[in-house]
């Protein structure tokens, strides 16, 4: 792989039935443009529906009352943070070494990251990772089997397997601005950058996470190959080497700032967490003297600087095997330096066994199973009778007029009748489910 490839503002949209490449944002703005295509794609994830969304969704705690909890938008905008000066860092050391296109500034490979990381939780249905789980148990029910067997083994797999990751990758490239024509059509770097799982559900290394949908295989066969990734399996390519310094910047802050929310919330105390950041800054230096929450931001701000100093010369260190796709299957942090990579590893453990555990978050966590179910149980029986029967009942009528945004169209296939369900609960906020769900039971009623 080659940077003068990888680092493409080419965009795509779909006409006629192939992906064909559109003109470059910039372009359209004049020779004079006061934006680059990088800082063009920014501006249209800020403003999109999808972005305004993630202030309702579930970072870690949900319906969190506290002013300062996280929720998956400001999330997104810290991880966008960290993957900026990630990228900014990273891209001055290729500029140095000599690796840097001359058409490209060090600041368009922080610029790419910021991108991709405010992308990357798009596609997280309400309740979070629950609410995939939630999801796919209800596909993968056997009861419910005759609503998917007239779809292919590829189709089944996308429905029965919900995956943000696919599903941001579904909104930017189908859903949100050019709806069903090419979406944001975003540049392919930042495309490329968002790919953490460049595969399909059904690809022979299938796994639970993936990236892509079959509904959106063909535009991400043509970004592919217009940043030269290797395809190494069917529906299969090696990873964007961008999308490593996301996905660090997406483990630095939930390993750290889900502390922080506990401390917040009274889970843990402040010196637990100075126990574990302290490796990453200095241990003589009198903490004590803060309140909680202001010692909880120090020891952060110092801990993520050392992190991002340390990931960057890691993706240094390994520029090569990057560029040569023999990267695969590894992470940055893993290989960073012992001090960094321990204490993000013990911060994530200390969050698991300590707060994701933890009683208020379990029990709405097991009432997202039923409160999922309560919408698909009316809208799939509806859809399905919609595509393959002559008619349908008043009540299946009434659900499907839920689908507003989705609407069906006769002649939508099975597959993306059920991909607009998806799109329609994928979208809503953790309070929109909830209200649905009790409003359909006929509980609100009254």
């Amino acid at each position: 792989m080659q940077w003068e490839n990888l680092l493409s503002t080419q965009r795509f949209k779909p006409e006629n039935g192939q992906i064909l490449p559109t003109v470059t944002a910039s372009s359209e703005e004049g020779a004079e443009a006061l934006r680059t295509d990088f800082h063009i794609d920014y501006d249209r994830v800020v403003f999109s529906s999808g972005f305004r969304r993630l202030a309702r969704k579930t970072q870690v705690h949900p319906f969190a009352t506290h002013d300062h909890t996280h929720n998956r938008l400001t999330h997104s905008v810290e991880v966008a943070s960290v993957g900026r000066s990630l990228g900014n860092r990273v891209g001055v050391m290729l500029n140095k070494g000599g690796f840097l296109p001359p058409s490209n500034h060090p600041a368009d490979i922080g610029a790419v990251v910021q991108v991709a990381c405010l992308a990357h939780d798009f596609g997280n249905p309400p309740f979070g990772h629950t609410g995939e789980d939630a999801l796919r148990d209800w596909f993968r029910d056997p009861q419910h089997n005759i609503y998917l067997q007239d779809l292919t083994p590829a189709e089944r797999h996308d429905i029965e397997t919900y995956e943000g990751n696919a599903h941001s990758l579904r909104l930017v490239t189908t859903l949100e601005m050019y709806q069903n024509d090419g979406g944001m059509r975003l540049t392919a770097a930042v495309i490329g950058a968002l790919l953490k799982y460049p595969w399909t559900s059904s690809a022979t290394h299938r796994e639970d996470k993936f990236n892509i949908y079959q509904s959106e295989l063909p535009i991400i066969r043509a970004v592919a190959a217009e940043l030269g990734l290797a395809q190494i399996g069917e529906n299969h390519w090696v990873r964007h080497p961008l999308s490593y310094l996301m996905e660090a910047a997406d483990d630095i802050c939930y390993a750290l700032l889900d502390l922080e929310d506990a401390v917040e919330l009274e889970l843990l105390h402040v010196d637990e967490v100075e126990k574990i950041l302290s490796k990453l800054t200095n241990p003589e230096y009198a903490w004590q003297s803060f309140s909680s929450r202001e010692r909880c931001a120090r020891l952060r701000g110092v801990a993520i600087g050392r992190a991002v100093e340390n990931i960057a010369q890691t993706f240094i260190t390994h520029h090569r095997d990057l560029l040569r796709g023999t990267f695969q299957g590894k992470d940055l942090l893993a290989l960073a330096s012992p001090d960094v990579n321990d204490a993000l590893n013990e911060a994530k453990e200390l969050a698991r066994t300590r707060i994701f555990r933890h009683e208020s978050k379990l029990i709405t966590e097991i009432a997202t199973f039923p409160c999922l179910a309560s919408i698909l149980n009316i809208l799939v029986p509806a859809v399905h009778a919609f595509i393959t029967a002559p008619a349908v009942s008043r009540r299946q009528e009434l659900a499907l007029s839920l689908l507003k945004e989705q609407k069906l169209k006769k002649e939508d296939s099975l597959y993306q009748a059920y991909m607009k369900i998806l799109d329609f609960i994928g979208g809503m906020t953790d309070n929109t489910a909830a209200r649905l769900a009790r409003e359909v039971s006929g509980i609100g009623m009254l």
